[in-house]
């Protein structure tokens, strides 16, 4: 840093299920190596120590030892109203950070037991919290506050926050700058295991999908998105499951699992095309309820100049990309079949010649946005 010259990268897979693993690659001299693993990888501290395993290695490690490292970022999902910026961990903030488990049952547990994990891996460093909501924090009024009683935002917070503001803010900027303009009104659709819908209006989130917590919304991996709150009541008061049940069914139950078995889209591909009827429902609402926020955000921003695809199933799947963009003519937007089923690498246009908007898909890096914010935060502190 500065430059973000990119030296290593990595990804662990399939955390706690079968077919775990780790992929571990290093950027020296212009090559490329790859070294992938298959292993049981049983929780998140289990992960961060075999990635302080590979870092180090002898024969394929980027660094000597974690001393090394002076920052380490952590991508926090929920900041509530309290963090709306990078914040350097301290025995105060992770304190904040536990009474904030609740907002994010699903990411701020495991997240703070990485930072937990890192404040022994890498003693030395500095460890900076970037938060997901922070982006969002630009949202007016009407588009934060719920219909509910004044007293439960005043007292309790009980507001909407968003997620996912690491990934919207990156690709967004990029956008910017690959179509060379700034007034731009974007909508940023980032489909992942976890996934949101964001408009932004010249470089500032107005509205996004998910809400109080990473649970409303899109339809996810295993979250159900936007449901009707009087099921809940349904579950609780007529069929006698518990709140925590309901929770579990809600948060890990749900989403394309619930309707399909499966919560990675890869597996959910392959059973549509062996015939699967549960995999085509799958596609048809998944796809459905994107399009749904579309216009919606498309009538906030009073038209759109674009829409970008991004996060895992964003970037790589081509079929959403084509059943979400279907039949979108009055918004001036039409898919170019062949752009969008070529190979795509950095920014990609996927719209046609006569669509009225731009179809970009831009593959997020939220780990070069951490480290920019958290290198600006520390080098901003030592000035």
């Amino acid at each position: 840093m500065p430059e973000a010259l990119l030296i290593c990268s990595g990804l662990v897979e399939r955390i706690g299920q079968d077919g775990s693993g780790i992929t571990h690659k290093t950027f020296i001299g212009n090559q490329e190596n790859v070294y992938s693993y298959q292993l049981d990888i049983a929780d998140y501290e289990a992960g961060l120590k075999k990635i302080n395993q590979l870092l180090t290695d002898p024969g394929f490690g980027v660094i000597e030892s974690a001393s090394d490292i002076p920052i380490v970022g952590h991508r926090v999902v929920h900041g509530g109203e309290k963090f709306s910026d990078p914040t350097r961990v301290t025995p105060a903030v992770k304190s904040d950070l536990k009474f904030l488990f609740q907002l994010a049952p699903l990411h701020n547990p495991p997240g703070y037991r990485c930072i937990e994990v890192a404040e022994k891996i890498f003693s030395e460093a500095v460890q900076v919290a970037v938060f997901d909501t922070a982006f969002h924090q630009t949202m007016p009024a009407k588009a934060y506050r719920f219909a509910i009683p004044n007293a439960l935002y005043s007292e309790q917070n009980i507001r909407a926050y968003g997620f996912h503001g690491t990934s919207h803010k990156f690709v967004s900027e990029q956008a910017a700058n690959y179509l060379k303009r700034q007034d731009l009104k974007l909508i940023s659709i980032h489909l992942g295991n976890g996934c949101s819908i964001t408009a932004v209006s010249n470089g500032q989130s107005v509205d996004t999908s998910m809400g109080f917590g990473p649970l409303s919304g899109l339809i996810m991996g295993t979250r159900s998105g936007d449901i009707d709150p009087t099921v809940i009541f349904y579950l609780v008061e007529q069929l006698g499951y518990t709140l925590a049940q309901v929770s579990d069914i809600l948060n890990k139950q749900s989403g394309v699992f619930g309707l399909t078995g499966f919560s990675d889209t890869r597996d959910i591909t392959r059973a549509l095309e062996n015939g699967d009827p549960n995999a085509q429902l799958a596609y048809d609402l998944y796809c459905y309820r994107i399009k749904k926020y579309i216009g919606s955000y498309a009538a906030v921003l009073n038209g759109i100049d674009g829409i970008i695809f991004t996060g895992g199933v964003g970037e790589n799947n081509k079929l959403v990309r084509a059943m979400v963009c279907a039949n979108m003519g009055y918004l001036g937007l039409k898919l170019d079949p062949e752009k969008n089923n070529a190979p795509l690498t950095g920014i990609s246009e996927i719209g046609s010649a006569e669509s009225d908007v731009k179809i970009l898909v831009i593959p997020t890096n939220e780990e070069l946005e951490i480290a920019r914010q958290c290198f600006e935060l520390v080098k901003n502190s030592r000035n």
